[in-house]
């Protein structure tokens, strides 16, 4: 049962690893990505559509980025929600496709992504941290069942496999930082 128990969170930590990783990929370094443009949301037809399933993304320069929509008429659009996002990029369109130039990071705008590449790492050793606590609940919850040096013995396995997660984000944060410092 405690195996079970233990299998499973390190499941659910690993969940939480990639998804920090994933958060990651959405940070602008100065390479053109086409993992920041999955927040994007386009008004088409009144309703709000992930633009990956209104276009494809190219990256056929390292400093840019390529946008084809799948309907012609939801170039307008497309173009209006990448000017509106908090991306800070400028669109150009030329009717077909548009094109999204990454113009090198400046120091300033280097060190704001730094500080929120952190508070994602943060949230993600938060998510392994709550997984921990809800497992150590349902481990003490078997202390009638098992003897007390078990249940000891568990927990310092849970810590284990905690402070493995938390170190997987922490390599993680030091990628990115020095990914995001690369001039």
């Amino acid at each position: 049962m405690i195996k079970d128990l233990l299998d499973d969170a390190a499941e659910r930590m690993e969940l939480a690893v990639v998804h920090t990783q994933s958060e990651f990929s959405t940070l602008r370094s100065g390479r053109a990505n086409p993992a920041i443009l999955n927040r994007i949301m386009v008004n088409y037809y009144d309703t709000m559509t992930p633009l990956q399933q209104l276009a494809s993304i190219a990256v056929p320069e390292p400093r840019l980025l390529v946008v084809s929509p799948f309907d012609r008429g939801a170039l307008g659009e497309i173009e209006k929600a990448i000017t509106t996002s908090p991306l800070g990029l400028s669109p150009s369109n030329d009717g077909h496709i548009i094109r999204l130039s990454f113009p090198p990071l400046t120091e300033e705008r280097r060190r704001e992504l730094i500080k929120l590449a952190k508070h994602m790492a943060e949230d993600g050793r938060i998510a392994v941290r709550q997984i921990r606590r809800g497992t150590k609940d349902d481990i003490e919850d078997f202390s009638g069942e098992i003897s007390d040096d078990d249940i000891r013995r568990a927990e310092k396995d849970l810590q284990e496999v905690t402070d493995t997660y938390t170190g997987r984000i922490d390599e993680l944060l030091e990628h990115k930082e020095h990914e995001l410092l690369e001039v």
